[in-house]
């Protein structure tokens, strides 16, 4: 489940970078459900800021760093982090850390709800700038036009007067030199804001996009493939993502961890279709989780738990996981099963570290290497697997509430060319699988061209390959596959198909 570069699929995980402009998109033609924003009567209503929200911490991953420069205004740094995605193409989630470290402590949670709020509804606060602006901002604006939205994402979404909303961004405008002369610009756009809201509301109104905060690409694909679960998508898309965990049942068994949290103080209850998983009332610092230092457990959406549940390997096995990064399900299929034979690949050698580390804090050890799963032929010893799992290169359209930045750095042209990827994978790894052997096919997409589409072309010239019913009280059936959709159990969206190799 894993963008074109290879990101892992688990919580927190980085989607992906885009390294060219967003195509303009056509609006989609389907009436959308009710907005998710606020109306102008709650806008008016708002007396004060809510406590931030903590954003999921992921297993691995990065913490800020002690700072060297000095502390930066938390606007400025979620604008920074805005314009980094924006303008840059960088990951939220590889330049949130980057901007933490120069903030105060107590400021972190802030920056990420301004950074992740302001991403997450982009698409229609953008539209809304648009409407605001005389004329498009000049080249080399891309933080003054990060303040602007933030300042619009504080008037919309949060509960914060409408004047601290506009002197915090004005502030932060005039600390920087690149920003300072767009001072009063910002100041004057989003008192505009204030004033004309209600015209702004009704003028949006017919606008899909902006109504729903997805791209109009994405939301026709969402509308054409998912005619009726669409509202739901989006809506869960809009959401924030629950903290889910799993339990190391090699170490305990889950009521024994979920007294563990209860002693330390952490509300949380069992998951109820994944025997392993566990959600948390409140996201919390992994840090603060009894036993995460020793293992005995790690972040994961449970969605992505049932990877090593398909796969049901046996002790004594040959196991590949194909495109293993970050390393979430790779641990997962050694807790799962200990005693199998298990290589990990994947092709990105700067994020195999955190496979490391991940194999390190579990105790376990695996053989892991940098590797094309594509080009089997540069690493392959030819010795059979009888299980793969293949945890593909996706648009992540399935996990868009845990990386809102998708919605701005995914295009539709990508579609296509994942599809052509994930077939080509499939191709090259099946002659690897003994036969009567199983491979798992994965994404963390509810694109049915990534998934069922996918799974049928490879099927259509295969004659030794069958897709095996996935007989479970989770997801829908969905071509040869089964399809988990955004927020079902709370769980991310995935799609898992089972293909057995006759013998």
């Amino acid at each position: 489940m894993k963008p074109p570069h290879q990101p892992g699929s688990d919580a927190g995980d980085e989607p992906l970078r885009r390294n060219r402009p967003r195509p303009a998109a056509a609006k989609p033609e389907q009436s959308a459900p009710p907005a998710a924003k606020k109306s102008a009567a709650k806008r008016n209503s708002r007396t004060a800021a809510p406590r931030p929200r903590k954003q999921p911490a992921a297993a691995g991953a990065a913490r800020p760093a002690r700072a060297s420069a000095p502390r930066l205004d938390v606007r400025t740094a979620a604008a920074l982090t805005v314009a980094a995605v924006l303008d840059g193409g960088s990951s939220l989630s590889s330049e949130l850390p980057r901007q933490a470290a120069r903030v105060a402590p107590r400021d972190r949670p802030l920056l990420a709800e301004l950074a992740y709020g302001t991403l997450r509804f982009f698409p229609a606060l953008d539209a809304r700038l648009a409407r605001l602006l005389d004329k498009p901002l000049a080249a080399g604006s891309a933080n003054v036009r990060a303040l602007l939205l933030l300042g619009l994402y504080q008037l919309e979404h949060l509960r914060v007067p409408d004047y601290a909303a506009v002197s915090s961004c004005v502030t932060a405008a005039r600390a920087r030199p690149d920003t300072a002369w767009a001072a009063g610009l910002i100041n004057a756009v989003l008192r505009n804001s204030c004033r004309r809201a209600a015209e702004l509301d009704a003028a949006l109104a017919s606008d899909p996009a902006a109504q729903q905060a997805h791209p109009a690409w994405l939301l026709e694909r969402l509308q054409t493939d998912w005619p009726q679960a669409w509202p739901a998508i989006v809506a869960a898309n809009n959401s924030h993502a629950p903290l889910t965990l799993r339990v190391n049942l090699t170490r305990g068994s889950r009521s024994e961890y979920l007294e563990r949290l209860t002693a330390a103080g952490i509300a949380a209850s069992a998951h109820p279709l994944v025997d392993s998983a566990v959600v948390l009332d409140n996201p919390c610092e992994v840090e603060a989780l009894p036993g995460f230092a020793e293992g005995a457990v790690s972040v994961q959406d449970a969605a992505a738990q049932l990877a090593a549940v398909l796969l049901a390997a046996a002790p004594g096995e040959r196991v590949l996981d194909a495109c293993c990064a970050p390393g979430g399900k790779t641990g997962h299929l050694l807790e799962h099963t200990p005693g199998i034979e298990l290589l990990a690949i994947d092709a990105d050698a700067g994020r195999l570290g955190r496979v490391h580390e991940n194999l390190a804090r579990l105790g376990q050890s695996a053989e892991v290497r940098c590797a094309d799963a594509g080009n089997p032929p540069a690493w392959w010893d030819g010795q059979p697997f009888q299980r793969i799992l293949l945890d593909a290169p996706c648009s992540a359209t399935g996990v868009i509430r845990r990386h809102p930045d998708i919605k701005a750095l995914r295009t539709a042209a990508d579609l296509d060319s994942l599809a052509q990827r994930q077939l080509a994978l499939l191709d090259a790894l099946w002659p690897l699988l003994a036969r009567d052997g199983i491979l798992i096919y994965a994404t963390c997409s509810v694109m049915r061209s990534e998934n069922e589409g996918t799974l049928n072309a490879f099927l259509a010239t295969h004659a030794d390959a069958r897709a095996e019913p996935i007989r479970t009280e989770w997801g829908q059936p969905c071509g040869p596959g089964r399809q988990i959709l955004p927020g079902e159990a709370g769980m991310d969206g995935f799609f898992y198909a089972c293909l057995h190799k006759l013998p």
